[in-house]
């Protein structure tokens, strides 16, 4: 894996000219990007597909959640820009429809979002979930692995855990990443970059730290060589 693609920029900006406008201040220090929901209407899958052909890495980071034959049917769309990553909901029936929905795709990765960094024990109690949530990360998982899934995007708290358990099954992606020093933001279960790392993480995600900063380029380098000094610990 090229050092640089385990930090993936993400393009959550109001705009898909502001996104390139990010991409552009980067340079070269960017080789991986995610587009979610906020551009996704508006241009966002031009960008993927732009971005693709212009030798980047692309995150599509859409949560597909809907039953396995309609989830089949989109991420089969979706495979046609050109991406790396997926995003969907882990749950069995939405997992088999994914794997299957991008069939002998090489490129396209599937991956299953366990619980999202937003959230927290009271989070899920609100919701009526009574299991732990270290638990629940790992049951999600556990749906991802029987799929033929490739890997999960969960917070560095529960990826030891999963690295544990799955080994190099499963990869594991990370957001809620933030800089020591930097805003949480609306995150609750946040690390810096070295500590996601040392935990097991494979894919870092970082937005704000770096495409709000004074200068984007410098910001992704500097998160880029604290990843390389905790992968050569």
């Amino acid at each position: 894996m090229n050092l640089k693609d385990r930090l993936i920029i993400a393009l959550d900006l109001p705009t898909t000219e502001d996104a390139q406008r990010a991409v552009d201040a980067i340079g070269d220090e960017g080789t991986f990007y995610k587009v979610g929901y906020q551009l996704m209407p508006i241009g966002g899958l031009d960008l993927a597909r732009r971005l693709s052909n212009r030798g980047k890495k692309v995150f599509l980071d859409f949560k597909f959640h809907d039953i396995g034959a309609t989830v089949e049917r989109g991420v089969a769309s979706v495979a046609k820009l050109g991406g790396d990553f997926l995003t969907v909901h882990a749950e069995p029936d939405v997992l088999k429809g994914a794997v299957e929905g991008r069939g002998d795709d090489a490129r396209l990765k599937i991956l299953a979002v366990t619980v999202l960094t937003s959230l927290d024990q009271e989070s899920l109690a609100k919701m009526g979930i009574d299991m732990a949530l270290p638990d629940l990360v790992l049951k999600r998982a556990e749906f991802a692995a029987e799929a033929g899934a490739d890997g999960v995007v969960a917070s560095a708290k529960e990826a030891a855990a999963i690295k544990a358990r799955f080994g190099d099954a499963l990869k594991i992606v990370t957001p809620g990443v933030r800089p020591a020093g930097a805003d949480a933001n609306d995150q609750k279960r946040v690390v810096t970059p070295a500590d996601a790392i040392a935990a097991g993480a494979d894919h870092l995600v970082v937005g704000r730290p770096i495409i709000a900063a004074k200068n984007p380029q410098i910001a992704a380098r500097d998160i880029q060589q604290e990843i390389a000094a905790a992968v050569a610990n």
